[in-house]
This record gives C-alpha cells, sequence and structure tokens, in this order.
C-alpha cells in the first residue's frame, strides 16, 4: 500500500539540505568542505541562520505537503470522501422522487439531518460529515498519519530528510502538519462535495434548526463552515496517534493498519454500554457533537469537550511521538 517516493523528491531535499548547510556554515564560520573555517559575519549573522533555517523549513513543509497531495493513494482516498455526499444526495432524490413531504426525505432514517435534505440541500452538508466522520474521515486521515515517518522509513528517505540542520522535532513538526493540513482538506472535500450536490439536486433557503427556530441561508452556510472546521479539529487526535505509531515501527503498512485498528477498537468500545466509565476518554466520544451548533442557542458543552480531548490527545502522543522519534536510531 505504501511505495517509496520518487527518487527526484529525495534528491531535491537532499540538495536543499547541503545548500542549506554550506549557508550556515559560511556564516557562522564553521569548516567549510575543505576544512578551512570562514569568518563570521559581522552584525546580522545570527539572523541570517535564523533566516535559512526558516527557509529550509518552510522548502521541508511545502515538499511534504505536494508530495502527499500528489501521491495516487492519497487522490484515491479524496476521490472516495468527495463520493459519499453524491451517494448519499442521489440516494435521497430516488427514494423520494424529488419530492419534499412534511417531514423531509428519508422518514427519519439514517445519518442525522437526512430528513431535511429534500428541504433544503444545505442539509446534505451535515448528513455527510455525520456519515463520513465515524469511518471514512478518520481511517483516511489514519493511512496518512500512520505513513508519516513509517513511510519514509521503508522508502529510505528519512535518513536524507535529516541530512539538513533542522533537525528531527522540526521534521516531525513539518510531518504533523502535513496530517493536519490533509484533515482539513478531507473535511472540505466532504463538504464542497456536499453542498454543490445539495445545490443540484434540492432546493436552497432558510433553515430550521434542530430547536425549531429558522436561520437564513447566509447563517447556515456559515454554520456548515464552522462545522467542518470542528470536524476537521476532531480528527487532530487521531493525527497525533497515527504520528506516534509511525514512530514505532519502520513499516509503514504496518503503521497505516495499526492505527487504523485503533480507531476501530475505540469506535466499538465507545458503543459498549458496560464501559460508559472509560468512553469519555475515548477519542471519537464526542464527534457527533458538532451537531450541537445546529441548535438555537448552541449548546457548547460537547463541542468544548471534544475540543478539549483532541488537544490532550495531541498533546500526549505527540510528545511521545517526539520522545521517540529524537532517539529513534534512524541507520537500523
Amino acid at each position: 500500500m505504501s511505495r517509496a517516493e520518487p527518487t527526484a523528491t529525495t534528491a531535491t531535499t537532499a540538495t536543499t539540505a547541503t545548500t542549506t548547510t554550506a549557508a550556515e556554515a559560511a556564516t557562522t564560520g564553521q569548516a567549510g568542505p575543505t576544512g578551512t573555517a570562514t569568518s563570521a559575519t559581522a552584525p546580522g549573522g545570527t539572523g541570517g541562520v535564523r533566516a535559512a533555517r526558516s527557509l529550509w523549513t518552510l522548502g521541508l513543509l511545502r515538499s511534504e505537503l505536494v508530495t502527499t497531495f500528489r501521491r495516487w493513494r492519497t487522490l484515491a482516498l479524496l476521490a472516495v470522501l468527495a463520493a459519499v455526499p453524491v451517494l448519499v444526495g442521489v440516494a435521497v432524490r430516488i427514494e423520494t422522487g424529488g419530492g419534499a413531504g412534511p417531514h423531509g426525505g428519508g422518514g427519519g432514517e439514517g445519518p442525522a439531518f437526512i430528513a431535511q435534505i429534500t428541504n433544503n440541500g444545505l442539509f446534505l452538508v451535515f448528513t455527510a460529515l455525520a456519515a463520513t466522520l465515524p469511518v471514512f474521515l478518520p481511517l483516511a486521515v489514519g493511512v496518512v498519519a500512520g505513513d508519516t515517518i513509517a513511510g519514509e522509513a521503508s522508502a529510505g528517505t528519512l535518513r536524507y530528510l535529516l541530512v539538513a540542520p533542522a533537525g528531527r522535532t522540526r521534521l516531525l513538526l513539518t510531518k504533523y502538519a502535513t496530517v493536519t493540513a490533509f484533515c482539513l482538506a478531507a473535511t472540505f472535500v466532504v463538504a464542497v462535495s456536499a453542498l454543490v450536490v445539495g445545490a443540484l439536486l434540492f432546493p436552497l433557503g432558510d433553515l430550521t434548526t434542530i430547536s425549531g427556530t429558522r436561520i437564513g441561508f447566509g447563517e447556515g452556510l456559515a454554520r456548515a463552515l464552522l462545522i467542518a472546521l470542528v470536524v476537521a479539529a476532531s480528527l487532530l487526535g487521531l493525527a497525533a496517534l497515527g504520528l506516534f505509531v509511525s514512530t514505532l515501527t519502520n513499516s509503514g503498512i504496518a503503521a497505516m493498519a495499526t492505527t487504523v485498528g485503533l480507531v476501530i477498537t475505540a469506535q466499538i468500545l465507545d458503543q459498549i454500554p458496560q464501559l460508559h466509565a472509560i468512553q469519555p476518554y475515548l477519542f471519537p466520544h464526542y464527534w457527533l457533537s458538532f451537531a450541537d451548533l445546529m441548535r438555537e442557542p448552541v449548546y457548547w458543552d460537547g463541542l468544548v469537550k471534544n475540543l478539549e480531548l483532541q488537544a490532550l490527545y495531541a498533546a500526549v502522543f505527540g510528545s511521545a511521538a517526539w520522545a521517540r522519534f529524537t532517539t529513534k536510531d534512524i541507520t537500523a
């Protein structure tokens, strides 16, 4: 499932790293390639080093983003996520024949908000996010996060990424930032696809909230954007967990499978009533709390708990990933 990166990307990264190393040596007075030390530039030398490192970090982040989003695996995952709203919208359209009954389509069954889709196509955004969040989105994030470090190790490119003096901490942060970008991209792919399909198949207009009050289409669209951001933030704890798992092995496939397995296990544990004592500490427990944004007034309790839990997972497993990666033998 994980394939080696193109040699051109590795060569570009290594060349950038070597160039940065030479620039820093010239600035700080370290020994050059011939073994002779160059004199440090006077005032502004430290600023030059920091600027060089910042440019290297931005270059590395850009390289990681381009590499991640150009992979066929990533594109396939995004295509599957974009197809889910299409399938839901078409299914509701066929079932209702395009007509909206007094209670909407779907008879109230299925994901949240599905009964309101025929009345307002904007509800397809909420339905699609509710349908993909428990399974499709976390599986996609688990695959990408699990491959961050382990994929580089299995491809033999990890040591080249560490040639430049940016250090393992910056590389790890860059990897996590890339997974965060994928969380945002995946969530917005679902939301935008659902919005387009909803506008094509169903009418748009004012919305009726869960509380029974009506809000304008503009406010409804703003809430849809906020819900998409909350859903993306709900995946950050899983992203940190996958990053940690990825530092434990040199096999990208093993890391991806383990991360996905942890997602499934957590979902199962969250459904067993006898385990109610530990369920509030499972990262998927508050995922569907985003529905409270469609209440009037908004219920913030579940939303805040969800964001706090994701921040806790990100801090704990991010620190564990840092501790593991900074002591990892990359030559093994």
